[in-house]
């Protein structure tokens, strides 16, 4: 690969920096990578994408970097190129066996993981906060006003159903409808702040909130000691974030090679050092346990069964595609208020 190409990423999802995992690959490759963190959540990034995807124009980016709901989304709307597997030799020798096959990506056609993570409760310690550790918490109304929630359905809706005590392996519709008409009610009444993507770690940061729901690995966008991720006593939710290359993609020589780059188990035991997310890539733990002993102990980074059991995993909405987004309307009806 050489020349220029264009990398979309979510805020905090790599080390930018002179010394860091896109400086080292330029390094390596003579390749020049502009790096955008221009996604702060996967509704708003497609919104922004679609009209230009529709074209077959990518906006100039070879890679960018969508859970793997929206990649299916996205593969199925013909906005995805198809992936070679003769030429991603260094992903397939050394990715997670449980991640060869995804449900929204079976045989990986379309897809290579970037990161996964869990979705939770981040909350303020020093503060009224601390006290939250379970989602009946989080809606208590002595914090009105005070919490936000995600803008993301698939992690937002799935957290209060298990709530509400659904079976996090068989939501249905009904499910899925009596948390969003609580969502409804908690929205009306002032208790949610704001619906958020990655924007929920400024106002955590700023002191505006006392908790928010988030993503395991944001400590660092948070930028506060006094912080804690929690998985809720009533299960966390996980996702896995899938690197794509879209339809018009320039310079596709260049994301192949970078997808294979991030693969190697050093490269990417730096980048899980740096980002704090559940890594992909076998053999990293005990590269980290040598460089950092810390990291290759945490749980967030390495899940412990005990952790995922009462978890769900990204779920869509049951039935017919007229049932999903009718769901996915009302959701959406909230968030923008």
């Amino acid at each position: 690969p050489t020349g220029e190409w264009t990398f979309s990423n979510w805020p905090g999802y790599i080390d930018p920096g002179p010394n860091g995992t896109v400086a080292e690959f330029d390094k390596t490759y003579g390749t020049s990578t502009k790096y955008i963190e221009d996604i702060n959540s996967n509704t708003q990034f497609f919104g922004k994408m679609q009209p230009l995807l529709a074209n077959g124009n990518s906006g100039g980016r070879s890679l960018f970097v969508v859970t793997d709901w929206l990649a299916k989304q996205m593969f199925d709307l013909g906005y995805l190129e198809r992936l070679n597997h003769a030429d991603l030799k260094t992903v397939f020798d050394n990715i997670s066996p449980a991640l060869k096959n995804d449900p929204a990506d079976p045989g990986r056609q379309f897809s290579v993981p970037w990161q996964g993570g869990l979705t939770g409760i981040w909350v303020i310690t020093s503060g009224p906060g601390n006290e939250i550790h379970s989602m009946r918490d989080l809606f208590d109304p002595k914090y009105k006003g005070k919490v936000e929630v995600l803008d993301e359905m698939r992690d937002t809706v799935p957290l209060v159903m298990q709530m509400q005590g659904a079976d996090p392996k068989n939501f249905t519709t009904e499910d899925w409808q009596k948390a969003i008409d609580f969502l409804k009610k908690e929205t009306d009444s002032g208790q949610i702040r704001r619906y958020t993507g990655n924007e929920y770690t400024e106002d955590l940061t700023s002191g505006n909130i006392v908790a928010a729901l988030g993503w395991s690995g944001d400590r660092s966008l948070i930028g506060r000691n006094d912080v804690e991720w929690r998985s809720p006593t009533e299960g966390c939710d996980t996702f896995f974030d899938q690197m794509v290359i879209p339809v018009g993609a320039p310079n596709t020589a260049a994301a192949y090679a970078f997808m294979n780059f991030v693969y190697r188990p050093k490269v990417q035991a730096d980048i899980a050092d740096y980002v704090n997310y559940v890594t992909p890539v076998s053999g990293v733990q005990p590269i980290l346990a040598k460089k950092d002993p810390a990291v290759a102990k945490n749980p967030l980074i390495f899940p412990p069964p005990s952790l995922l059991a009462p978890c769900s995993a990204d779920p869509n909405p049951p039935g017919s595609a007229d049932d999903q987004q009718k769901i996915t309307e009302e959701f959406q009806s909230l968030v923008t208020g």
